[in-house]
């Protein structure tokens, strides 16, 4: 028998007819049910026609779906579709109705917390944070200030800068501090600053009267001249107006090659300027140059006035005796719950119409339409999820206690009038009671000469803070930001300041079944973070006020500057 290649064409090499491949088996069961012929082998293979015609048509759609990729659409409208038919074919009695609960963290419940955990706080009163709070140690030393001072003559002045401080206390101490800066840069004369009167601190005290103008001129005589008043012979060239000077408007943050390139020829020519405002006109990196004079300004020049130091050095002695348990050691705290301040945070706090009546008639007073504009929406729950709400007074003392402070530590609060504070404050009287404030430590008589003065009230708190073993800020600020770098010029680089976690405070204090050990345990890890970050470095866009090291302090022998400073 002669073989034959096989050919896919059914074609034999030679070209002779070769037979076809056998049929699949689906056709061949077909063909042969057919081949029996009769009724039932017809009505069989009917059956199996009308099943294979269903599935033939199920593989086209499917292959047709696959090939378009559509089936990413149609799947979600089946399911959609399929959900709907099932929900239609049950009661809706019977479906479970969803309970909105707030996010842990958004609500106000500090007081039920203290209510609940006041038994086992009162009973664990054997702790003393105040001998234990500071203890660690900047690895690489210690510091100390180490301002340079210039043994050089001055050269010809090139003329007069005459600036306006505004704002608040520290505010207008960030101004006088860079005017100083850009004086001495460009080689010009300063004019003691004139304080802007402003609506809302209303305190029209002049530099002299918060500090020691003599003290400033003569501290900076080697490095800025500074007199208190332009000279008549200037002055006639503007018919005896400062307003007729030049007036320079600058940006916010401006470097100080813009003073150099753009302000420095203007006061050759003019030989007496004025810019005004000028908080926050100068950036926070700076050649070391100009930091030198921001450091010298702050730390050394600026001193309060006399009567200013004499009420504070009372307010520190009286302090000192009242924690005389402690060693003469007591805790400041600053706190930002004002009116004002709690209407501006938009937080809700005891709920109800009467608070939200009176936080928005203050709102609209203080800032008329800025919370009320169309389109602006208020969110109270996370603002306070998101550390932004002040903390209130029994906040302050929970957080203290829980931190290890016992209730014979005596606590200085730094604060203006407290937003009903018959009602907020007694809680935390409760808890520590020594706490102490100037009206409280001070006689009226004492006290009387600053009482309609905001910035000289400022001053004496931020006076007695200082001296303070521990510093608690709630709230941020300007205060806080001077009064923690003043701290760590003193106090070997190490700031001695509390800085809660607000974010985590929010979600502690809003937690319905935490214990008091718990609380304790977490608080007790937040008050090691602040140790930790006492010392810290200045980097990139942060202030050398708050941030001293090293544009102002300089590494010392660890073992001897240590010896100082417990001496102090």
């Amino acid at each position: 028998m002669q073989n034959h290649a096989y050919s896919r064409l059914g074609i034999s090499v030679a070209g002779a007819a070769v037979p076809s491949p056998p049929s699949s088996p689906r056709r061949a069961w077909g063909r042969r049910a057919s081949a029996k012929g009769g009724w039932s082998a017809r009505a069989s293979a009917g059956a199996g026609w009308g099943g294979g015609a269903v599935r033939r048509v199920a593989r086209v759609v499917l292959a047709a779906l696959l090939r378009r990729q559509a089936v990413f659409l149609f799947a979600p409208l089946l399911y959609v579709a399929v959900m709907l038919l099932y929900m239609g074919s049950i009661s809706l009695d019977s479906v479970p109705r969803i309970i909105s609960r707030p996010a842990p963290g958004s609500l106000y419940r500090s007081p039920q917390l203290y209510t609940r955990l006041r038994a086992d706080m009162d009973a664990d009163n054997a702790t003393d944070a105040l001998a234990t709070v500071w203890r660690h140690a900047y690895r690489g030393g210690v510091w100390r200030p180490c301002i340079s001072n210039n043994t050089n003559g001055l050269p010809e002045s090139n003329g007069y800068i005459y600036i306006e401080a505004n704002g608040g206390l520290n505010q207008q101490r960030t101004s006088i501090c860079n005017a100083v800066a850009v004086a001495g840069f460009l080689n010009a004369t300063l004019v003691i600053p004139n304080f802007h009167y402003h609506s809302i601190w209303r305190d029209p005290s002049k530099f002299s009267d918060i500090y020691d103008e003599d003290h400033f001129i003569q501290r900076l005589k080697n490095d800025v001249r500074v007199v208190d008043k332009v000279p008549e012979f200037i002055m006639e060239r503007f018919g005896h107006n400062l307003s007729n000077a030049f007036n320079f408007k600058i940006k916010a943050w401006s470097p100080i090659q813009f003073y150099e390139d753009i302000v420095l020829p203007k006061l050759i020519e003019e030989r007496l300027i004025r810019i005004s405002p000028f908080a926050n006109r100068l950036s926070f990196d700076a050649p070391p140059a100009v930091q030198r004079l921001r450091c010298l300004a702050n730390f050394e020049a600026l001193k309060f006035s006399k009567p200013i130091t004499t009420i504070s050095n009372i307010l520190v002695s009286r302090m000192r005796e009242k924690s005389v348990e402690n060693n003469g050691k007591y805790v400041a705290v600053h706190l930002r719950f004002e009116e004002d301040m709690v209407a501006f945070s938009c937080c809700v706090f005891d709920g109800g119409d009467n608070e939200k009546k009176e936080l928005d008639a203050a709102r609209e007073k203080g800032w008329k339409g800025k919370f009320t504009r169309p389109g602006r929406v208020i969110r109270p729950g996370a603002i306070r999820m998101n550390g932004k709400c002040p903390l209130t007074p029994l906040e302050v003392g929970l957080m203290l206690r829980g931190m290890g402070f016992s209730n014979n530590t005596a606590i200085y609060l730094a604060s203006g009038r407290i937003y009903k504070a018959e009602k907020n404050m007694s809680p935390l009287l409760e808890m520590f009671p020594l706490l102490q404030t100037k009206e409280t430590l001070a006689l009226d008589e004492e006290l009387a000469p600053f009482k309609n003065f905001s910035s000289r009230m400022a001053a004496i708190d931020y006076s007695v803070c200082v001296h303070s073993e521990v510093f608690v800020t709630t709230q941020g600020g300007n205060f806080p930001h001077f009064l923690i770098g003043h701290r760590r010029y003193l106090y070997g680089g190490h700031a001695k300041t509390i800085k809660p976690d607000k974010r985590r405070l929010a979600i502690l204090f809003d937690s319905p079944r935490i214990g008091w050990k718990s609380l304790k345990r977490q608080l007790f890890n937040m008050r090691a973070h602040s140790d930790v970050k006492g010392t810290e470095i200045k980097r990139a866009n942060e202030s050398v006020y708050t941030f001293p090291c090293p544009d102002c302090m300089c590494r010392s022998n660890k073992p001897e500057h240590s010896k100082s400073i417990l001496a102090r």
